[in-house]
């Protein structure tokens, strides 16, 4: 596999992860690109991870989303991308399709809105208990 395949998941993560947080902040693909000085359909192409961001560009999406940079690097498989060395990596994210659901923004934006990360805990260990009960 090439460094560019494993891009590509990246930076579609990468991509989700600012339209989460746009949408979660309500603003809109055309405000988001007047800010960063970009087409409103530049912004679609980072979102989907056709287009790569630069860092610096990355950072100023950060600022203006009122996030650390870090998010958008939050839930990425990380470990198993560094711990084959150069043997075959994946070449995409597991994902579920729920984060790009109505049912999931919906569920997004109720679960930032808690403030209490113990709460937050207990509702992930709720959730993941159902699941795995689900299974049986």
């Amino acid at each position: 596999m090439s460094a560019e395949q494993n891009a590509t998941a990246i930076d579609s993560h990468v991509g989700n992860r600012i339209r989460l947080r746009r949408s979660f902040l309500r603003i809109s693909q055309e405000k988001l690109g007047e800010q960063l000085g970009v087409s409103f359909q530049q912004v679609q192409k980072y979102e989907k991870g056709s287009n790569r961001i630069g860092a610096g560009q990355l950072y100023y999406i950060a600022k203006l989303l009122k996030v650390d940079p870090s998010y958008f690097f939050e839930g990425l498989p990380a470990a198993k991308l560094l711990e084959a060395g150069f043997a075959e990596r994946q070449t995409s994210l597991p994902s579920s399709g729920l984060e790009d659901t109505t049912d999931g923004h919906a569920l997004n934006h109720a679960f930032a809105r808690i403030k209490s990360s113990k709460l937050r805990r207990k509702l992930i260990d709720l959730v993941t208990a159902i699941a795995d009960s689900d299974r049986t």
